[in-house]
């Protein structure tokens, strides 16, 4: 199972999203507060539709009580728009950790400092970003297919 980690999510209709997608490839959900929304946000829900009951999520109060939750910190993986490295070029494994910041600055330096491994989407100059729900659409799809292949 992929671990999903969304660090300070602002939009409740991409995080519902995200909750569909975890359900969807049976990937666990971790959110990391503070949010940009209340949890039971009505656009939470519809994004996530009847699905989200069936979310196996996790909530943590703030960054260093996730960080204590990692068993292996040399299988967390970050995105970012500043990575040299390609998350189409990493090896990916069962029970990784793929963190995502928040849609309006992604994750801040603090977070990006306290592991090793960042990643990047690969995209047109004319963007600065995907949208978060799409990131992790692409980096999951990749995961799930080297899993696999491996398995």
């Amino acid at each position: 199972m992929l671990n999903i980690v969304l660090v300070e999510p602002e939009i409740p209709n991409n995080t519902g999203n995200i909750g569909r997608l975890c359900v969807g490839t049976e990937s666990k959900l971790h959110l990391v507060h503070p949010f940009g929304f209340v949890i039971n946000d009505k656009n939470l829900k519809r994004s996530g539709l009847d699905y989200w009951v069936h979310l196996d999520v996790t909530e943590y109060a703030n960054v260093e009580e996730w960080i204590k939750s990692i068993p292996d910190p040399s299988r967390v993986f970050l995105m970012s728009s500043h990575a040299e490295k390609s998350y189409l070029e990493n090896d990916f494994q069962d029970s990784d950790w793929l963190v995502f910041g928040k849609e309006s600055v992604g994750l801040s330096k603090d977070v990006l400092d306290q592991f090793q491994n960042h990643l990047t989407i690969p995209m047109s100059k004319l963007i600065r970003s995907f949208n978060i729900a799409n990131s992790v659409a692409f980096v999951i799809g990749e995961a799930k297919r080297q899993i696999g292949v491996k398995g």
